[in-house]
Formats: structure tokens, C-alpha cells, sequence
């Protein structure tokens, strides 16, 4: 049997209910690993446009659902109160690898609210950069809250109870108004009930919600063509999209996919990584979403999965998948940079 068919048997084969394998990594002749996963499309009206696996299970979404959660602080008022910019707002959807730029817009945001690095609760973190976690150490310095990742959604946070003149200490708990906000802001726009739902604390100690992947899809579909809402939540929709696509480093960073996708793309794909494997888009010239987890929480193969799930959408021109190709196949490389292999998405995602 060849090894392209072996591949496509092995998009099928598992034990029963599995979801396919939808990513493999090759090394030299060989397919070295395989990455099962799911993914689904959803239109504005939460119609199934494309799937693959299992979508109705829940997932904790992660970093993937920044952009939801910082509708509250566009619609609130707290954005315009303080004279966010693109670059703020674009931060508070990020999950930015803790360069300078990174670093001092957040800590000129929280001075601008009469906040300091003190009142920041997501937990100090090493600059995911590599040259800026280095020029860190080099200089004699450890990392702050602000380092984290998460520290611009943090600032929003901050920003928004200050704004609504709430206790900010706090406002990593459940219970705070900031949290609450929130959960009323991805019922809402997911469409479900997440009184019942699992919860864990993610990384930056804010609760994470389990959401099936479908009513993921349809909360980011909404959020790119927000039309069908009222005019503060639908202007709060355009106000992040247009920052993310304005400011994508912002979002990520240097040699970041997000970043990468959406300097290209621009407003057609709006797209947001979380850990353990998922994936969120917005793709608002065609009103829809979609959403993915990777089942063994590998990045690589997140990235792989959601270039596919583009690419199968049509989202990317010829120009976009060539300003793109080490993002759609990602080169395996030694340590010498010489490409020995790829991830690849399988044939799954052509049937």
C-alpha cells in the first residue's frame, strides 16, 4: 500500500467514535505522527456548513474566545471613556507573546486608568518571545504580570470595572461583575445556557467555560457579521474586528500564526488560537465561524487544522496561500534549518 494510501485509511480507522486524523507530520519518506481533531463551520442563523468529527462535544475554548470577551468592554462605554485605540483594543483579545511594544502599551493602558502592574491578577510569565524573554534575563530583570500573555485582556478587564466604578480586586472570580458580564456575553452569543456547564480556571486564573465547538462557530459568526444584534452589541463587534485586523501584531506577534493569518487576509479571517489545541475564526465577508480543538492539544496541529478549514472555505486566494505556504504545510526543520519533514493536513478534510 502506498503511503498516501495509508494516510487516507488512516482519516478513518480508530476506535469507535473517534475523531478522524486530520493532521500528520512526515519525516523524511514516512508519517511519523498523526493529530486527531474536529472542526465545524457555522453560518449567522447556527446552520452546519462544514464539519469534521465530533462538534457537539464541549471544550474549554481557551484564549480561542478573547475576542467575545472583551465585548464588554467596547460596550460598556470603558473603550471610548479612555480613549482606546486600535492597539488597546486589539490587545485585549490577545494572546501576545510579551514584546516590548506588548509590554509598554499595556503598561501605559494601565496608567491611563490609574491602574499599576500590581492590580494586574493574571500571574507573572516569561515572554513566550524568545528575544524578548532573553533581553529580559540579559538585563537582570523577571518577569511581571504584564509579560503575560493575557495581560492586555487583563488591562480590558481592569479598564471596564473602573469605567462601571466596581471593586477591581477581584475581578478573576466568578462572581465579580467583570465575570459576570462576560458569561452573560458568551451565552449570549454562543446561544446556550452555561449556568450548568463545566468550569475550570485557565492559565491567567480567569474561569474558563466548556462550549461545544458549534455553538462556538456560531458565537464567532455572529461576531463578524453582528447585523441581527442591537446596535451597541453590533457596534462592539465591528469596533474589535476592525482592531484585530488593524493591529494583528497585537494580537500575536512576531512569527505568530495569528498574526501571519491576518496581515494577509486582513478582515476576511479573523482568527484566535487558546491553548490545548483550539481554534476560533470569524469570517465576516461570508457570516459565518468555525471552530476547532486539536484532541491532543498540539499547537502545530491546531495551526495546520485552521488553515485547512480556510482553505476549504475559500477564504484564501492563490496570493494569500503563497504569502502562506509555511503556515498551511509547516515545515519540520532540524537544528541546522534544514526541512527533514511537514505537518500536513490529511485528506479528511477534502471529503
Amino acid at each position: 500500500m502506498s503511503d498516501d494510501a495509508r494516510s487516507a485509511a488512516a482519516t478513518v480507522a480508530g476506535p469507535a467514535g473517534a475523531n478522524p486524523i486530520l493532521v500528520e507530520v512526515t519525516r523524511g519518506p514516512m508519517v511519523e505522527s498523526r493529530h486527531r481533531g474536529s472542526a465545524v463551520v457555522v453560518d449567522t442563523r447556527g446552520k452546519v456548513v462544514a464539519a469534521w468529527g465530533n462538534h457537539d462535544r464541549p471544550v474549554y475554548p481557551r484564549s480561542a474566545v478573547k475576542p467575545l470577551q472583551a465585548i464588554p468592554l467596547v460596550e460598556t462605554g470603558a473603550a471610548a471613556a479612555f480613549g482606546l485605540g486600535d492597539s488597546e483594543i486589539a490587545l485585549a483579545c490577545a494572546s501576545h507573546g510579551g514584546e516590548p511594544r506588548h509590554v509598554a502599551t499595556v503598561t501605559a493602558w494601565l496608567q491611563n486608568i490609574g491602574r499599576g502592574i500590581g492590580d494586574l491578577e493574571c500571574g507573572p510569565q516569561w515572554p513566550s518571545h524568545e528575544d524578548s524573554a532573553h533581553a529580559l534575563a540579559a538585563a537582570g530583570e523577571a518577569p511581571t504580570a504584564v509579560h503575560n500573555n493575557c495581560s492586555g485582556k487583563h488591562a480590558g478587564f481592569l479598564a471596564t470595572a473602573v469605567h462601571m466604578g466596581e471593586e477591581t480586586g477581584g475581578y478573576v472570580r466568578i462572581e465579580h461583575p467583570v465575570q459576570q458580564r462576560i458569561l452573560g456575553t458568551l451565552e449570549a452569543m454562543c446561544g446556550l445556557d452555561l449556568s450548568e456547564a463545566p468550569r475550570g480556571i485557565d492559565g491567567c486564573a480567569i474561569p474558563t467555560i466548556a462550549i461545544p465547538l458549534e455553538n462556538l462557530a456560531y458565537g464567532m459568526a455572529g461576531f463578524g457579521a453582528p447585523d441581527e444584534f442591537s446596535p451597541g452589541r453590533a457596534d462592539a463587534c465591528r469596533r474589535i474586528a476592525a482592531a484585530m485586523a488593524a493591529e494583528p501584531f497585537m494580537v500575536a506577534g512576531t512569527d505568530r500564526y495569528c498574526t501571519a493569518v491576518m496581515r494577509v487576509t486582513g478582515h476576511a479571517a479573523l482568527v484566535k488560537t487558546g491553548a490545548e489545541g483550539v481554534f476560533c475564526a470569524a469570517l465576516p465577508e461570508l457570516g459565518l465561524g468555525a471552530a476547532l480543538k486539536c484532541d491532543d492539544g498540539t499547537k502545530r496541529a491546531a495551526e495546520v487544522m485552521m488553515s485547512a478549514v480556510l482553505r476549504q472555505l475559500g477564504v484564501l486566494t492563490a496570493e494569500m496561500e503563497a504569502a502562506l505556504a509555511d503556515w498551511i504545510t509547516l515545515p519540520v526543520t532540524n537544528r541546522n534549518g534544514a526541512r527533514v519533514g511537514e505537518a500536513r493536513a490529511t485528506p479528511a478534510f477534502k471529503s
